[in-house]
């Protein structure tokens, strides 16, 4: 039995109806091939399995073809586009989290997203396809909005094929300038454009009242970067969408800014917008839908209901039926608070499901913080009483730091949920520790090239360049860690999670990247004192964002509230996996997932820790996930009672979901494994098999 999709299938259940392993022969599990790429980064791969070959990506985006029972390599394809050169031979780029598969009788092909092209390739040799777009591939980049070559577009999450159409969204940048997040649907023979959904309308479409005049032509995001999911029997495409841009300030975009932070359903034939549900109304919190729905089917009044599942970063799950898009469970519109910020109109409600509850915390309180020791609560309580803590849809504010739990990467990540279709249990693992987010005036004073890193680089790095490590990283002592053609590689092609700067004109890029490996100055959040050079800025940040300053206000950084030594300081748990009973709501266990080596030395194990990858569910009654960053193990868990059966060391952090499937009478397990979130552990990749002994 194959993998042939990612996730496991268009439904997005990540559920195998393999049963040799099962609960009883489980412990028995042993590795049996490893597959050792030469490069760091984090590719995050679900590998597809297609009779007998796995086909995935090395971190530098190359597209190998592995004899999926030895791991063997058969096939290499390299499309020369690269990340940021390390040294030693070794790049860095940013994910790309599968593949998609197309076949029409005898006729197949695969489609692999390599940054903003998409390539159609053989699968026997790894060949470009010539007849499909230019040469075998299409550039993403183009039809969406001015000059296609100043916009950051990349496949990271594969698109689903719906019979000779490729749906796909794409990821893009979190700031001005950024496009439209347009999801679109090629000829999956000839690469043409068949379809266009505007997930930020033009003039008169619906949808564009709630947003202000003209802001199709300025305004970015609202994209699909986590994916999209497929009822094929209805032809119906499901897409989760992110952000309106800037993420933490929406004066310039009035309005609910629909299609954006919404599940839509589409007819997957022509685009047409069947139904939609916004989850967050003009999100000022990063609250982007961070993976595609699951397709399920629950029981309502004794009687089968096809249903939509959609997991969110803010810890609730969204239950419809994916035809009508009516409800399954109660959504209450509650009051939430208003801004005090000048020009900053947040919504008066945001939807809350009843049933069922929310799988992370949601409102930090002073007795949630940590006890791991004296110090670290002590400090906790006083950096506490410094914030705004009031649960979720609090606007952030000038004068201090607003928490934001489960945080920025909160909640349910891209890894998605699974679902038992016998049980109509589903899956889904968490994040549940906290970040803080503030903001600041912007001005217009200053050199320029500071006023550039205040546009583009201080939503990540925070303007005093110390980020929020390992994800955020500090860009102290730039001159002695990166030369000035590294750090110029870096901006322009992106590394990691940081996408390319494309729009920096190239005399501004050179003046950007002298400033940053200068020391900063003493008082780094305040504005230089006015001069010549303001007015320069000025126009240039407008020559950027395309009209008008970025915004009025800038995000201070993504703060990950850590205590001194770098632990979360807030009480376990800080990753949970989760059962959820769709018939009813009720969870039927939950659990801690993941521990700290080092703490779990000290007699303090099973914390939970941070984690990215999601699960797979099987008829053989186990859930197997990897996805913990710290303790770099995979593990199979009884499905009906969430009792551990079983787990392996790998060689790097499984953060990815696994595939399993079967070749000659025999179950495998594979993950992609990498240390890029724990800059700290020896970095590399690799892609580990694992089955019962013959």
């Amino acid at each position: 039995m194959d993998w042939p999709a990612y996730r496991g299938s268009v439904a997005g259940t990540q559920y195998s109806a393999l049963e040799q392993i099962n609960t009883k022969n489980v412990k028995d599990l042993e590795q049996v091939w490893q597959f050792t790429s030469a490069e760091a980064g984090d590719p995050q791969t679900s590998p597809l399995i297609i009779d007998g070959t796995l086909f995935a990506f090395t971190p530098g985006l190359e597209v190998i073809a592995l004899d999926a029972a030895s791991g063997t390599l058969r096939w290499k394809f390299d499309a020369g586009l690269r990340g940021v050169d390390i040294g030693d031979g070794k790049t860095f780029t940013g994910p790309s989290r599968g593949l998609t598969l197309w076949k029409d009788g005898t006729q197949q092909r695969l489609f692999a997203g390599v940054m903003n092209f998409l390539y159609a390739l053989d699968l026997d040799s790894g060949s470009p396809i010539p007849g499909f777009g230019n040469e075998g591939a299409i550039d993403l980049r183009k039809g969406l909005r001015g000059d296609h070559t100043r916009h950051y577009v990349a496949l990271t999450s594969p698109g689903v094929v719906y019979k000779d159409l490729l749906i796909v969204g794409f990821r893009t940048s979190e700031n001005p300038p950024a496009p439209p997040g347009d999801i679109r649907a090629y000829d999956a023979r000839t690469g043409a454009l068949r379809w266009t959904f505007h997930t930020i309308p033009q003039k008169g479409e619906p949808g564009s009242e709630s947003w202000p005049e003209g802001a199709r032509s300025t305004a970015g995001g609202s994209n699909n970067w986590a994916g999209l999911t497929l009822d094929q029997e209805r032809g119906i495409v499901y897409a989760p969408t992110g952000s309106a841009v800037p993420d933490f300030y929406g004066g310039d975009r009035p309005g609910d800014n629909l299609y954006a932070n919404s599940l839509l359903a589409l007819d997957a034939e022509t685009g047409k917008l069947l139904w939609h549900y916004q989850i967050a109304h003009h999100d000022i919190w990063d609250r982007d839908l961070p993976t595609a729905p699951s397709l399920a089917t629950v029981s309502r009044n004794g009687e089968p209901v096809p249903a939509v599942v959609q997991p969110t970063k803010h810890g609730y799950l969204f239950i419809f039926d994916r035809v009508t898009g009516r409800p399954l469970f109660r959504i209450e519109e509650r009051a939430v608070p208003a801004s005090s910020l000048p020009g900053e109109r947040t919504a008066v409600t945001q939807p809350f499901p009843i049933l069922p509850e929310p799988f992370a915390r949601q409102r930090l309180t002073a007795d949630m913080l940590t006890t791991r020791t004296p110090e670290a609560a002590a400090w906790a309580l006083r950096q506490f009483d410094m914030f705004i803590s009031d649960g979720q849809f609090v606007p952030l504010t000038l004068d201090r730091q607003t928490v934001v739990f489960p945080g920025f990467d909160g909640g349910a990540e891209w890894g998605g949920a699974a679902v038992d279709p016998q049980s109509g249990v589903l899956y889904v693992n968490a994040n549940d520790i906290a970040w803080t987010g503030g903001l600041v005036e912007r001005t217009a004073s200053g050199e320029p090239a500071a006023q550039l890193y205040e546009a583009q680089c201080a939503v990540c790095h925070g303007i005093d360049r110390q980020g929020s490590p390992p994800a955020f990283p500090s860009l102290d002592n730039l001159d002695a860690r990166l030369t000035k053609t590294e750090l110029s590689a870096v901006i322009q092609n992106g590394r990691g999670r940081m996408p390319p700067f494309t729009a920096i004109p190239s005399e501004d890029l050179e003046r950007l990247i002298d400033w940053l490996r200068t020391p900063l100055p003493v008082s780094a959040s305040s504005a230089a004192p006015a001069d010549e050079a303001a007015t320069d800025a000025k126009q240039e940040m407008v020559s950027l964002s395309g009209g008008g300053l970025t915004s009025k206000y800038r995000f201070t950084g993504y703060r990950k509230f850590l205590d001194p030594d770098g632990y979360p300081a807030v009480a376990p748990p800080w990753g949970t996996l989760n059962a959820i009973d769709l018939h009813t709501g009720e969870y039927l266990w939950r659990i801690p997932l993941g521990e700290y080596p080092e703490l779990a030395k000290r007699g303090v194990p099973s914390t939970g820790s941070e984690n990215y990858g999601g699960p797979v569910v099987t008829a053989g009654g186990l859930v197997f996930i990897a996805a913990t960053i710290f303790d770099r193990r995979i593990r199979a868990f009884d499905s009906r009672t969430g009792a551990l059966l079983w787990s392996a060391e790998l060689p790097y952090a499984g953060t990815a979901t696994p595939s399993t499937y079967m070749i000659d009478g025999r179950q495998y397990l594979v993950i992609a494994t990498s240390n890029a979130r724990n800059p700290k552990a020896p970095q590399g990749s690799a892609y580990v098999a694992f089955a019962l002994p013959r």
